[in-house]
């Protein structure tokens, strides 16, 4: 009698080999999207610098005017807020202040009460004529004229040295006899200098073309730009911002904690940084695409769901409802991006309408913004940070951006 011999079990596990040959494909492609996040955000660290900027080598930065200064010797310091701007003001000081007109009032009144103070020089670029009343009291602003290769026109020594230069732009009278006026277009002229007690003195340029890299080497844009800011050794180039904490503030006063006990003028001594504080944005950038490559990934290989089905709503809802509904989530979800680029995008839409631009190119900055800053007094690096800028910083920036949009509005509107 013979036992038959019980076959042996068969294993259905896959093995190695297979989990290598089903996974190698998506594993390359997680490999490829690693190297590129990291490459990107490796390139793209600390780089991105806005227009005016001394440290950006764009078109339309100011690198190249702020290396002239440093070859010559002045020291060329960046200041981001208000405070830094006032403590730095001095009589052996040039502050530069590129965007006067996205100061809030109470902000441009302490600015002027901080310059008026010193024996030092303030440069303005391209007020208007509200900035302007505030920052030189009794100066007129005149409409807006193309910028233009202008002579001098005037016994300013730096001017006359300079020659022509790329002037124009926003114009300006002065409340007396006693400024210097020069490079004037049609009658009025778009360099004003106004002199305080003492050797300071407020200078309000109509353009700031003449500063940029794509245009500092033609005419005598680079000689004035050394002349104007260079006449003392330090130079502030401060570039206001609506992340600024004092443009946010009730009262627009500093906060209390601006100078602590050992005159730091801010944060408090011995605070450590944490260690997210020491990652660059590109870094943090980069993993976030990483993490949705892999959450889009994840919906890819996962099982499919099946078609979407159409249901009535048993009420209609008002468009005011939706609107208030959609602003809830987004400030739930702290969408400030998302809610400032609503914003921008129908403030464009609005405007374009009221500036001759069609539909189809009121998103387009080379079309838009030539159109709308022939209408307005507002320069063209102000519309271009309010029309297509970066996203507000906290909640009170986005309300502020939606009051400098509806002020630009009613401006093109009346216009």
């Amino acid at each position: 009698m013979t036992t038959a011999t019980a076959p042996s079990p068969t294993s259905t596990a896959p093995t190695p080999h297979q989990v290598w040959k089903r996974a190698r494909g998506l594993l390359i492609a997680l490999l490829i999207l690693v190297i590129a996040g990291v490459t990107f955000a490796a390139v793209r660290s600390g780089t991105n610098y806005g227009h005016l900027d001394p440290r950006s080598a764009d078109a339309k930065g100011s690198r190249a005017a702020a290396e002239l200064l440093k070859a010559r010797g002045i020291s060329v310091t960046v200041a981001t807020t208000l405070d830094e701007a006032t403590t730095a003001a001095g009589p052996d000081t040039t502050l530069l202040v590129t965007g006067p007109n996205l100061l809030t009032p109470t902000q441009q009144r302490r600015l002027h009460e901080a310059t008026s103070a010193s024996t030092g020089r303030t440069v303005l670029i391209a007020p208007g004529p509200a900035a302007a009343s505030r920052l030189s009291p009794g100066v007129r602003t005149e409409p807006h004229r193309p910028v233009a290769p202008l002579p001098p026109s005037c016994a300013f020594p730096a001017a006359r040295s300079a020659g022509t230069a790329d002037m124009g732009g926003v114009r300006y009278t002065a409340p007396d006899s006693t400024a210097t006026a020069c490079y004037p277009s049609d009658g009025s002229p778009s360099l004003l200098i106004l002199k305080h007690r003492g050797d300071g003195d407020t200078v309000l340029l109509g353009s700031p073309d003449f500063l940029r890299n794509e245009r500092l080497d033609q005419q005598g844009n680079a000689s004035l730009a050394l002349q104007l800011l260079g006449a003392r050794p330090h130079l502030v180039w401060y570039l206001p911002s609506l992340a600024d904490p004092s443009a946010t503030s009730d009262d627009g006063s500093p906060d209390n904690n601006d100078t602590d006990s050992d005159g730091n003028g801010g944060e408090a001594s011995g605070e450590e940084s944490d260690f997210l504080d020491l990652i660059p944005s590109g870094w943090l950038w980069g993993t976030l695409q990483l993490t949705l490559a892999a959450v889009l990934a994840a919906i890819w290989r996962g099982r499919r769901l099946g078609p979407l089905v159409v249901e009535r709503l048993p009420v209609s809802i008002r468009a005011s409802e939706s609107a208030e509904g959609r602003a809830g989530l987004y400030r739930k979800a702290n969408a400030r991006e998302r809610a400032a680029e609503s914003l921008r995008a129908a403030a464009r839409t609005r405007i374009a309408r009221l500036a001759g631009v069609t539909a189809r190119e009121a998103h387009t900055s080379d079309v838009l913004l030539p159109a709308v800053s022939a209408r307005t007094t507002t320069t063209g690096d102000d519309l271009s940070t309010l029309l297509f800028g970066p996203a507000p910083a906290d909640d009170a920036a986005l309300v502020l951006l939606a009051e400098h949009l509806d002020a630009l509005e009613r401006e093109v509107r009346t216009s």
